[in-house]
């Protein structure tokens, strides 16, 4: 496990170097390999699949006009779902209208805040969920969200029950190793 981690970072590596040359077909393999996850995840936030599309050019176009420059500390992967994350949040703060707090009951207000604060949890979670490795992710998709028995899984995808277990919980201490201590009372 630790030396396909290592790999990855390796390829990474050797990607961003060769970007940073300005290399249009390294460019077009990173393109090619997260466009569509980036519009997937964009339109948890955006919930529009033009805007999604239009902030993961927007994504790419920025590390291609910045190549020189760019510093990659994780993973391309990470790079790229950090940066489309804060372009999407910057999107809904530009067009989203003000509304004022006076014009707001306590009442409101309160399940409003607790409404916003369980949508941006359920955002963290399925932007977690994203950057789970591709058979992980299925899983514990399948698991989580379709409620499929460990034992269901695991004919279907023809693996062990014990590595669907394995696999699960990896995916659980990925998740909470992204949410990090915010939500530590989840767990």
């Amino acid at each position: 496990m630790k030396e396909s981690f290592q790999a990855g970072l390796m390829d990474d590596v050797f990607i961003l170097k060769l970007i940073q040359k300005g290399d249009k077909q390294a460019f077009k393999y990173l393109f090619d390999s997260f466009f569509a996850a980036l519009c997937r995840f964009l339109r948890i936030y955006v919930g529009d699949h033009s805007v999604a599309e239009e902030i993961a050019l927007d994504v790419f176009t920025a590390v291609w006009e910045k190549r020189e420059s760019l510093e990659i500390k994780i993973s391309w992967k990470a790079y790229l779902f950090r940066a489309a994350r804060n372009r999407a949040f910057n999107y809904i703060r530009d067009n989203d209208r003000f509304v004022f707090v006076s014009d707001w009951s306590l009442h409101d207000k309160t399940e409003i805040d607790h409404s916003l604060e369980l949508k941006e949890l359920e955002h963290l979670i399925q932007e977690a969920v994203y950057t789970l490795p591709d058979l992980c992710r299925d899983i514990f998709r399948r698991s989580r969200m379709d409620h499929q028995t460990n034992k269901e899984i695991a004919g279907e995808l023809n693996i062990s029950v014990k590595y669907v277990e394995a696999q699960i919980t990896k995916a659980l201490k990925l998740i909470k190793k992204y949410l990090g201590d915010s939500y530590h009372y989840l767990w």
